[in-house]
């Protein structure tokens, strides 16, 4: 006889005020003070990662219980994804509203592991918001899409501190998610959702009907 499974329990868990307090609700510019929107956010185990409206990464190191900060040179803008990976090293991507990409190499205490904070820029092929990121699982490849529908694959090398980046599709509506594995992109857009094998650059629709 087939046991009865135990019904689902949903628990209502309280606001981490511990990590909202760490981040500022307004900064002044100026004679000007601005409210801070906290506007991306990703989570793993290591750590939490919260993108802001004044362009600055707010970086909760879970084991620490340290918040660190970084931000884009040059112009203050949105910040509007990011993407958290931990492999050998830990990286943390993030997109803005104007199109920049950056990536962060973090600083690990573990030995063989990165000493010194570095920042890779994937240069000048957005010109719109950036609204998907994706890794690959050993962080030496970076999707990101716009709303515009650009999908830009950007290769890196760590070793070297290289970052070179290329357009590798182009829909005609907005990116929406991206997801990566074993040499095939998922892409989904506000119209459809499709496989993109990376090696044969060929592309396989999921489905036949169109988004409405």
């Amino acid at each position: 006889m087939a046991s009865v499974a135990s019904p689902v329990i949903f628990k209502e868990f309280c606001p981490l005020y511990y990590l909202l307090n760490a981040i500022p609700t307004k900064v002044q510019k100026g004679f000007r003070s601005i409210v801070v929107y906290l506007t991306a956010l990703d989570t793993n185990g290591d750590y939490i990662a919260v993108g802001s409206s004044i362009g600055m990464l707010y970086l909760y190191c879970r084991h620490l219980n340290q918040m660190k900060k970084y931000n884009f040179e040059g112009k203050c803008e949105s910040i509007t994804f990011v993407k958290l990976l931990s492999c050998f090293d830990d990286l943390v991507a993030v997109g803005t509203a104007s199109g920049r990409v950056a990536v962060f190499q973090l600083v690990s205490s573990l030995p063989g592991r990165n000493k010194q904070l570095r920042r890779f820029d994937v240069a000048g092929i957005h010109k719109s918001s950036i609204t998907a990121l994706a890794w690959s699982p050993n962080g030496m490849k970076l999707f990101s899409g716009d709303d515009k529908g650009k999908i830009v694959y950007s290769a890196l090398d760590l070793d070297q501190g290289i970052c070179n980046s290329s357009l590798v599709l182009e829909e005609p509506s907005s990116i929406v998610q991206l997801d990566y594995n074993q040499k095939v992109l998922l892409v989904s857009t506000l119209q459809r959702t499709l496989l993109f094998h990376t090696e044969e650059k060929s592309v396989k629709q999921v489905g036949t009907q169109p988004r409405k």
